[in-house]
């Protein structure tokens, strides 16, 4: 029988793009430092205007900060973007927009990763800086770049999802590189120590199976002794922001709950749910994984600090 109690001594939190940074506020207003390791989606790295560019990365620390942008999720809050109106203005690709204080943040970690250094520990230093005393790591510091294979073409991820405003059907999603990325020896320490190990509510195919894909990463947390949790980031037959609940049906998967937890089936032990999808919970049961309806919406900071507080509280009382 795998150890459940004290899993609030090592939460490790699996996360990439904004509902997975909401998350993560709630649990880092509830535990301290040595307490959560926040493992970040890093397939939507790409280079930009000679720039290295980790936007789930930078989401994750504004969050964590207190500086994201509370309107969009992403980026600095009241940043403007005038470099960019220049960029625009000299006919260059505008399409991805980088606020003038975020253009800071990416040219001190290209300067710094041409140093040398490894993506953790650049990661590292503007965590620092920001102040955010809770780990933040990079999945791994290898370069893995997702692809998506449409109807309009094969796509890097930022031109299907920025660009084009992921409105192509996608048939195939791939993480080029994935199989020749180094698991860090931050992010190993982390799962070998982990408690809890929790699935944010993040797209699972576009901010966690990357992470998964990392050689190493998947069969950690297959034979990890922590309880292991994912949040739906589908409420009500719908994704709360970005593409999720679109691929899914392009994918040919359910879009609901139990579509959530058979993709993530045997690595699962349980699986939060919203209220409004409690009916899911009896063909969730079916899988082997035990669910929990609670209100997983998270518009404040205290809706953050709640999801975290009850999804924890459910964890130590998941095993028998």
């Amino acid at each position: 029988m795998r150890a459940h109690r004290g899993v609030r001594d090592h939460v490790v939190m699996l996360v990439g793009g904004v509902g997975g940074a909401k998350l993560a506020v709630g649990l880092a207003d509830l535990l301290p430092p040595e307490a959560l390791t926040i493992i970040v989606n890093t397939g939507d790295d790409f280079e930009h205007l000679g720039l290295h560019i980790s936007p789930d990365l930078d989401t994750v620390m504004y969050s964590l900060a207190g500086l994201a942008n509370p309107v969009t999720g992403w980026g600095v809050a009241d940043d403007t973007f005038r470099a960019m109106d220049m960029v625009k203005r000299c006919n260059g690709p505008g399409w991805f927009q980088l606020g003038d204080l975020d253009l800071g943040t990416n040219l001190m970690r290209t300067m710094m990763l041409r140093k040398g250094l490894t993506l953790t520990q650049v990661t590292q230093h503007l965590c620092a800086c920001l102040g955010v005393r809770h780990p933040l790591l990079p999945m791994c510091n290898d370069m893995v770049q997702t692809w998506l294979d449409t109807d309009q073409g094969t796509l890097a991820f930022q031109e299907y999802f920025v660009r084009e405003r992921w409105q192509p059907v996608v048939k195939q999603v791939r993480f080029v590189g994935a199989d020749k990325a180094q698991l860090s020896p931050e992010v190993a320490a982390a799962l070998e120590g982990a408690t809890l190990i929790l699935f944010g509510p993040s797209n699972p195919f576009l901010s966690i199976d990357p992470i998964l894909a990392v050689t190493g990463i998947y069969e950690r947390i297959l034979t990890s002794s922590a309880v292991r949790i994912a949040v739906s980031p589908i409420v009500g037959g719908r994704a709360i922001k970005g593409p999720a609940a679109k691929l899914m049906a392009e994918l040919g998967l359910d879009v609901s709950p139990r579509g959530i937890a058979e993709h993530y089936r045997e690595l699962l032990d349980g699986l939060v749910l919203d209220v409004v999808d409690q009916d899911w919970c009896g063909e969730i049961e079916q899988l082997g994984i035990q669910p929990v309806a609670l209100h997983t919406l998270m518009n404040t900071l205290s809706d953050k600090v709640r999801l975290a507080e009850a999804t924890l509280a459910w964890a130590e009382e998941i095993l028998p």
